[in-house]
């Protein structure tokens, strides 16, 4: 994998992969994960694509403790995370960075830093923090302003810093591109490059597929709350036809996909 960006040194000594199996979530009377699963790997970055009202929100929340699954399991290394409550999750090493760039408006950069990293050692995280600097140079010079008066692309900094601080095992990002201006974008993917190359796994959830593909090892495709592709993510981008296929298989059957990808 192509790695960009300063080494901030930010993931933790220990690798370890999330596991996701046979994931069974329902909102309200609504199935919206049906038998979801997916590996998170060290050291690389996997993303998961798909349409809107797929499913990738409901598995984000899953996997942060936010929303209880009805079966299935979420681990990260051997540790069962499943139906952890959200602040036992980030202990055990998974970050997520939310859809939406939720951050405290009227506290400062710094304080927001502070916020995210309430459950650590004064040391661990002043180190947290120096380190996810490295990563944001531009938030040195913002530390004292309050988060409302930040753009959108500063923003996204601070709540990727945010989840980074606490040296995760995996980062799991949702929509990272969402609202934000393509330079800025551009900024953020190598951000993302060394967080892997540092030795977490990251899952990239993202609503635009060019983007995801670049970075990406192995993609996934959700569509329907049922994952429809699962592979290198060089064979979406070599095969266009075939990621539009899994977006559309609601329509039509796994063993349709199966049969176009062993025709290549």
């Amino acid at each position: 994998m192509t790695t960009g960006g300063p080494s901030g040194g930010v993931a933790t000594n220990v690798a370890a992969a999330l596991h996701v199996q046979d994931l069974r979530v329902a909102r309200g009377d609504r199935v919206v994960l049906d038998g979801v699963s997916l590996d998170v790997p060290p050291a690389e970055i996997t993303t998961l694509l798909g349409p809107n009202g797929a499913g990738k929100s409901s598995l984000v929340l899953a996997i942060a403790g936010v929303v209880r699954p009805v079966s299935g399991s979420v681990r990260i290394g051997a540790t069962e995370i499943t139906r952890a409550r959200p602040e036992r999750v980030r202990a055990a090493g998974v970050a997520v960075v939310p859809e939406g760039r939720r951050l405290l408006p009227s506290l400062t950069v710094e304080e927001n830093l502070k916020v995210a990293t309430f459950t650590l050692s004064a040391g661990d995280a002043r180190a947290g923090i120096d380190s996810a600097l490295e990563l944001f140079p531009e938030l040195g010079k913002r530390l004292h302003t309050t988060a409302r008066s930040l753009s959108g692309g500063e923003q996204q900094m601070v709540v990727l810093a945010q989840a980074l601080s606490s040296r995760p095992k995996v980062l799991v990002v949702d929509e990272l591109s969402l609202g934000l201006a393509p330079v800025i974008v551009k900024r953020l993917m190598p951000v993302l490059q060394q967080v892997a190359a540092d030795g977490a796994g990251v899952l990239l959830i993202e609503q635009f597929a060019h983007i995801a593909l670049e970075l990406a090892t192995t993609a996934y495709v959700l569509e329907g709350g049922e994952i429809r592709f699962s592979g290198p993510a060089t064979e979406l981008q070599h095969n266009p036809q075939l990621l539009h296929s899994a977006y559309l298989l609601g329509g039509t059957t796994r063993s349709t996909l199966r049969d176009e990808r062993s025709t290549r």
